[in-house]
């Protein structure tokens, strides 16, 4: 497999010995969003100035598309984008005016600046002052900056932090299409886990600065669910149990009217829910427990004690 961003046991501290990033190896696949996941204070923005040659790191294990980062700087900056924190934007300049301002201090053609301002949804406020935008407005502008070189890979530091859900949605929708429709990269760092599995195709979990998890968002589902259930409350679930595993030999019952099984998906719910209520089973209620989030919280939690 061929990966857009790779660390080798990428370390990094402020001084002292607490490392802010500790031995992380990251493998961000070509044509792949990544979402880069932890709490506020996980090391997830250190990282990313490692990335980008904002910090240097005392090893050569940073590649971006096989390339060594510190061996191919600044030549390999023209493969790359990237929108750290908050956009730098000239609030008296129109939008139209801020794309122009980079393309001549990094000498790229402006010939195109239309177009991108198009693709981030801006059009209809190109020659509005930057000051008039909203915070979603100013993230988009942000991309927009970061698209002018036409990079082949894309990092974003929490570009939907602060927003308000309809911002949210837009800059979902906005990496979607730099992905599918542009053929982009997409690095992504957020502390959202509902957002990232809406986006992204593949996860890394950080907290203190360790890896906690890498993988496909399908594995990822698959290892969160392998520890999920689903009660169904069924009124004298004794009763009806001897019924229930003859349809269902994984059912167990918990209470005088509780039976679980183990969690799937919801399509599994829905089937187990159909079946018993075609059997007469009366189900009364239905609760998952477990499941993504809890599995995530279980990570960082573990992470925590396992630091104290």
């Amino acid at each position: 497999m061929t990966y857009a961003i790779e660390t080798k046991n990428l370390n990094f501290s402020f001084g002292g010995n607490r490392k802010v990033v500790n031995d992380l190896s990251l493998q961000v696949p070509e044509g792949s969003i990544y979402g880069f996941l932890g709490p506020n204070g996980a090391g997830k923005t250190t990282t990313i100035r490692l990335l980008t040659g904002m910090l240097l790191s005392d090893k050569d294990n940073i590649y971006i598309h096989g390339q060594s980062l510190q061996r191919g700087m600044p030549g390999i900056f023209q493969s790359l984008g990237a929108l750290i924190e908050t956009p730098s934007i000239y609030g008296h300049l129109t939008g139209k005016e801020n794309l122009k301002v980079i393309t001549t201090l990094r000498g790229l053609s402006s010939n195109h600046i239309d177009t991108y301002i198009d693709i981030v949804g801006l059009k209809h406020a190109a020659h509005r002052k930057a000051k008039e935008y909203s915070l979603g407005m100013k993230q988009r502008l942000g991309i927009a900056m970061a698209l002018l070189p036409d990079p082949s890979l894309l990092i974003l530091d929490e570009p939907a932090n602060g927003l308000d859900p309809n911002g949210i949605i837009e800059i979902r929708e906005l990496l979607i299409r730099l992905n599918r429709e542009m053929g982009k990269t997409v690095f992504v760092s957020s502390h959202l886990l509902a957002e990232i599995e809406k986006t992204c195709t593949h996860i890394g979990i950080i907290n203190h600065g360790v890896l906690r998890y890498q993988g496909t968002l399908e594995d990822m589902k698959r290892s969160a669910y392998e520890t999920g259930e689903v009660v169904f409350r069924v009124p004298t679930a004794t009763d009806w149990m001897p019924q229930v595993s003859g349809l269902f030999a994984e059912a167990r019952q918990q209470s005088a009217d509780e039976i679980l099984f183990p969690f799937a998906d919801a399509g599994h719910v829905t089937r187990i829910n159909q079946q018993l209520v075609q059997h007469g089973v009366p189900v009364s209620g239905i609760q998952v427990r477990g499941g993504l989030e809890e599995w995530f919280m279980h990570i960082i939690d573990k992470d925590r004690k396992a630091i104290a």
